[in-house]
């Protein structure tokens, strides 16, 4: 994903200040160890760190990370993958705002990934869209590609239930302590072109696909389709739908549970030796010839 990172924070500088609840939900404190998974340009990471944590953030886009340390170079951040990045210490917490949903590749190695990363009783506190986030925009969209006769645009989200991603996190080996799932409207007041403005940031890709003559008669559409559910008098809304978690890594865990080695059946014993009959009497008894000796290799 290429984000356009010189508009990022002033065009939609909505998703760092919806983040503020979240930021509470964490509740950091002074010396403990938090990483901010999908920190973009670091806005939340400076938050977290004026409470007096220690903090990393992480980010997929070298762009992000590049921004961030140049707007904020007295903090750590980092390169990486959340399906599978690593770090040599356990943190208190993984903290993430709103990137979850960008992870979709394989959303359970994401959870794998924070659960190792975590420390036993360490947190897990994340909003990401839910089932539902960006219905009409979305419909819109694929509605638009279809009149245009062109194929069906693979996007790049996980939307997931609260059961699904619940489950996900109770596999991974966290138990839950709360799950939220809400609508939240959100108007996207610097986005004077509409929907176009927001497939423009968030689905870019999706635009590089299409025959450059035809990107802004397919916008357009995109806008007609979306203005009766989006368009308000006050400008335009998002219709987001968000799922917030906060769920704690259970004692132990890093240890694969092995099925035990196959036991070697018991060795067959040799039979008895055979016993004498009893001496008649006033004869003397006749000497037993020894039972021959049996090796027995126990069956692997």
């Amino acid at each position: 994903m290429q984000w356009a990172v010189a508009t990022y924070d002033t065009a939609f500088g909505y998703v760092s200040a919806h983040g503020a609840p979240l930021l509470d939900l964490l509740d950091p404190q002074p010396d403990e160890r938090i990483i901010d998974l999908g920190c973009g340009t670091g806005t939340m990471t400076v938050e977290i760190a004026a409470r007096g944590a220690e903090v990393l953030g992480i980010d997929e886009s070298v762009e992000m990370v590049n921004a961030a340390r140049s707007e904020h170079p007295h903090l750590s951040f980092a390169v990486g993958d959340a399906h599978d990045f690593t770090i040599s210490e356990r943190y208190d917490a993984v903290f993430s705002n709103s990137a979850l949903h960008w992870m979709s590749r394989a959303p359970s190695a994401v959870i794998s990934s924070v659960h190792a990363a975590l420390r036993p009783g360490g947190r897990f506190v994340a909003e990401m869209g839910g089932a539902g986030n960006c219905a009409e925009l979305i419909a819109a969209v694929q509605t638009a590609w279809r009149v245009f006769g062109l194929p069906e645009p693979e996007l790049p989200w996980y939307f997931p239930t609260p059961a699904e991603y619940a489950a996900r996190l109770e596999e991974g080996g966290f138990v839950i302590r709360l799950m939220e799932y809400s609508d939240r409207p959100t108007r996207l007041a610097e986005c004077p072109d509409g929907a176009a403005d927001w497939v423009r940031l968030f689905a870019p890709e999706l635009i590089a696909e299409v025959p450059p003559e035809l990107a802004g008669p397919l916008l357009d559409r995109v806008n007609e389709l979306a203005a009766p559910a989006l368009r308000r008098e006050s400008g335009w809304m998002a219709d987001y739908v968000r799922l917030r978690f906060a769920a704690v890594r259970k004692p132990g865990g890093d240890e694969l549970v092995q099925p035990p080695a196959p036991q070697a059946p018991p060795a067959p014993q040799p039979p008895p030796a055979p016993q004498p009959p009893p001496a008649p009497h006033g004869h003397p008894a006749t000497q037993a010839p020894s039972a021959p000796h049996l090796s027995v290799s126990p069956e692997g």
